[in-house]
């Protein structure tokens, strides 16, 4: 069994602060440590449940050389490969030569949701909100996306409760959630101790993948129109001229195309 790790920073457990994850800073230490042993615990699960290879893609843009390479590798269990990329969704090599599941750990809720720790979608800087064929979704709608581009399913999702919860709604009751806070603001919440934690997430991987026909695929469906509101008139500025990117008022593009895949290349990348 082929299994793919997609890991984010703000929903570990023990992490609820902007310094936490944000490389250079005091607490990003820290931060990376306890993501790195959350990551450990989706792999020892993911080995028990039958997985004979598993690679891990870190998802989190930390700023500086630290983007997408959050994690301690020095710490990481030996059990995994994982993957350093340039570009978000840009690797996509494991998923073309045939993926079973993947597990998504440490996810943070969309742009806007109350009691979401670290709300955001993509860069919160400038993305406000995003829709795929009319529904709104958050990063784990796209990295659910992409999985799906190549016929692999979501069998887990950890993070806080508000993470979880939009993990099922988009994905369905047969989807096995860990929650391991519950937010009280963007910056504040109520936490199991990572200890406790990585116990419940070992657990909870090793569960999900007990069912590969639990959670489809995800599809957006076909074809696929993307439309993203930023926040600010400068990001619509520069698509307005793509192939297949229409600018349909002064914050809000859509671009639209026969698959989910062939939208988001057109104006992510």
């Amino acid at each position: 069994m082929r299994v793919q790790v997609i890991s984010d920073m703000e929903g570990v457990s023990g992490i609820v602060k902007g310094e936490q994850t944000t490389g250079g800073e005091a607490l990003y230490e820290e931060g990376r440590k306890l993501y790195t042993h959350e990551i450990n615990a989706a792999v020892r699960g993911a080995k028990a449940g039958g997985a004979s290879e598993i690679v891990v893609m870190d998802c989190h843009g930390a700023g500086k050389g630290w983007t997408f390479n959050s994690l301690v590798p020095e710490e990481l269990d030996p059990d995994c490969e994982y993957v350093v990329q340039e570009e978000w969704t840009e690797y996509t090599e494991f998923l073309e030569r045939g993926c079973d599941a993947a597990l998504f750990i440490g996810m943070h809720a969309r742009a806007g949701t109350q009691a979401g720790v670290m709300n955001h979608t993509i860069f919160g800087r400038d993305f406000q909100n995003l829709w795929f064929n009319g529904r709104l979704v958050g990063e784990t709608g796209i990295n659910a996306a992409l999985c799906g581009t190549w016929h692999c399913p979501v069998l887990l999702v950890t993070g806080d409760e508000a993470a979880c919860s939009e993990g099922r709604e988009l994905l369905g009751a047969g989807l096995t959630t860990v929650a391991v806070k519950q937010g009280l603001g963007v910056f504040s919440a109520r936490m199991i101790p990572p200890v406790r934690a990585r116990e419940l997430i070992e657990d909870g991987a090793k569960r999900a993948l007990s069912d590969l026909k639990a959670v489809a695929p995800y599809d957006p469906g076909t074809p696929c129109e993307i439309k993203v509101e930023y926040k600010n008139t400068a990001a619509p500025d520069k698509l307005r001229f793509r192939a297949g990117v229409e600018r349909i008022d002064d914050r809000t593009i859509v671009s639209r195309a026969d698959t989910w895949w062939e939208a988001w290349q057109q104006f992510y990348f």
